[in-house]
């Protein structure tokens, strides 16, 4: 025992003074690891790019290829020969300048009312006290189990008796507010608006609707912006509301439009796929546009904390 006690020794002090060992070994086993790693998270991430992209890719080489293209086996993955073909049949059988026009106003003026009615709902919630404020705000939260589909009957019979049938009214008004974005930007103005500065502006004199809008507007522009985004695209993208409500041909929004489109080619689906692309590009630019004032609102988040 007392021979292998000073090799013992020797190996731990070579070890703790840096030499060649099992300290280099434990520092190579472990450069290794993190390099496999760091591999392994990209591939991930571009499987997952990859993924996600597809399917847009794959519209747009539908959207130009005819119908044998579409159907040839092995399917092609690049553009076809028949894009102009394709968006003339479409603007030849559906009238989509106006159905385009019409799904702008519903969407914008969706989204606008929604972030309007909802900022002002989610400020009272979060900063001021109100009679029964808990109990409304449940009953609020109680309506998200509530089916979209079981208000239909009942939304038709009061637009008809309103007279709004056929108009794009009777879009806009029935999704002026949400319980959904009321709650997220109650959330966000909890944790974004200090107290200290609501009671500021009182004592500076300004009601209800001016620190509304001098404080938590700018504050929560970045909920804004998420809001503002997710109910253009909803509205954008509704089929049923408008297909059950808007009688004239005229008044159509570019979804119903679209479907009409299906059903008067209902083999052409390089025109289909065409329409598609057509009312998939607004989205792209209104996503991007909106997107930099959340991302950037995450950002500075992130530096502050």
């Amino acid at each position: 025992m007392t021979a292998t006690q000073p090799t013992t020794t020797t190996t731990n002090t070579a070890a703790a003074l840096g030499r060649p060992g099992a300290a280099g070994d434990d520092r190579h086993r472990g450069f290794r690891r993190g390099w496999v790693g760091t591999l392994v998270t990209h591939v991930c991430l571009v499987i997952g790019v990859v993924l996600s992209i597809f399917p847009f890719w794959w519209l747009l080489v539908m959207s130009t290829s005819t119908n044998a293209q579409i159907f040839g086996y092995p399917p092609s993955l690049w553009f076809g020969t028949n894009a102009l073909q394709n968006v003339a049949s479409v603007f030849a059988n559906v009238d989509m300048l106006r159905a385009l026009g019409n799904t702008v106003i519903v969407a914008g003026g969706t989204a606008v009312l929604v972030m309007l009615f909802d900022s002002l709902a989610a400020f009272a919630f979060a900063k001021y006290e109100f009679p029964f404020k808990r109990s409304l705000f449940t009953v609020m939260l109680a309506t998200f189990l509530v089916p979209g589909s079981l208000s239909l009957v009942p939304s038709f019979v009061l637009m008809s008796q309103l007279g709004w049938i056929g108009g794009l009214q009777a879009l806009i008004i029935p999704g002026a507010a949400n319980a959904f974005g009321i709650f997220l930007l109650r959330q966000f103005a909890t944790g974004s608006i200090p107290n200290e500065i609501i009671d500021s502006a009182r004592v500076d004199g300004a009601g209800f609707f001016r620190t509304w809008w001098s404080i938590a507007v700018p504050m929560l522009r970045g909920g804004l912006a998420f809001l503002g985004i997710f109910t253009f695209i909803t509205a954008w993208n509704d089929y049923v509301w408008p297909l059950i409500v808007l009688i004239d041909p005229k008044g159509q929004t570019l979804q119903v439009a679209l479907a009409g489109l299906s059903s008067v080619n209902a083999t052409d689906l390089g025109a289909v796929m065409a329409g598609a692309v057509i009312s998939v590009f607004p989205l792209i630019g209104v996503f991007i546009i909106g997107s930099r004032h959340f991302i950037a609102n995450i950002a500075a988040g992130a530096l502050k904390g």
